[in-house]
């Protein structure tokens, strides 16, 4: 008897990053399954399309569902759904004369999320490190040096940690820009609500040259953030398979 297939929602859509670009890396990835078969949108509005899917992944950054939207996905993952968020999904942005600013204003979106995206500080290599080793989401990986956002995020739910890094100092350009504790900075973690789980993993970052539109019409550098790190990959391979259950 055929095994059925799993059917995957992929939302990529946003600001300030090369969204075409993780979008078909992505599809690349999910075509390495013959069962997989695939939707893609660029925001969160078809709730029957989520509800009906198996595995919801998301790439974006300044993209907020509405109100409907965040009850929709809330409900998704607590009746069972499964949903690999990526990067930039849990950030709000606001660019203000003070800096960059985080307004807390989808508050069941992040809690479903488990985080929200406070700052990072300017990009620069950083360790990325084992916090759960015997997990096959990452077991058999070593800690890895990547050049990348060092995300800072409020932490909202319990969660399992997968991956973590430490940081200590000031993120500048951000409103919040103080961060002097030293707890671990999580970068890979699982949070369970309901039947289902949110894995959230916060590498990421890309950006092209046309990326920061209006705001700079020519970016001058190219970023790949983790993208040119076999190691990440490995993550975002493994993520699709324990969400697909394959």
């Amino acid at each position: 008897m055929s095994e059925p297939a799993i059917k995957v929602h992929l939302v990529a859509a946003g600001d300030f990053h090369d969204i075409d670009y993780a979008r078909l890396e992505l599809l690349k990835l999910l075509s390495e399954h013959s069962r997989v078969r695939t939707t893609v949108a660029s925001n969160y509005s078809d709730i029957e399309g989520i509800q009906n899917s198996d595995l919801l992944i998301s790439y974006t950054c300044n993209l907020v569902p509405s109100e409907i939207e965040q009850e929709a996905l809330k409900t998704f993952v607590e009746q069972g759904g499964k949903w690999f968020a990526l990067h930039g999904t849990n950030s709000i942005l606001e660019f203000t004369d003070k800096g960059v600013a985080c307004p807390e204003r989808a508050p069941v979106f992040m809690e479903t999320l488990g985080s929200q995206f406070m700052a990072h500080p300017p990009i620069q290599p950083f360790t990325v490190k084992i916090s759960n080793p015997e997990h096959p989401l990452v077991s058999g990986i070593s800690e890895f040096e990547t050049d990348d956002e060092l995300y800072i995020c409020k932490q909202l739910a319990p969660h399992e940690m997968l991956l973590h890094t430490d940081f200590t100092g000031k993120a500048s350009g951000f409103l919040h820009e103080d961060w002097p504790d030293d707890d671990p900075r999580p970068i890979y973690y699982i949070r369970s609500l309901g039947a289902g789980e949110v894995l959230y993993l916060n590498l990421g970052h890309c950006r092209g040259h046309y990326d920061m539109q209006p705001m700079v019409p020519y970016y001058p550098n190219i970023e790949m953030g983790s993208w040119d790190k076999p190691e990440y990959y490995e993550l975002l391979r493994r993520g699709i398979r324990y969400c697909a259950g394959l």
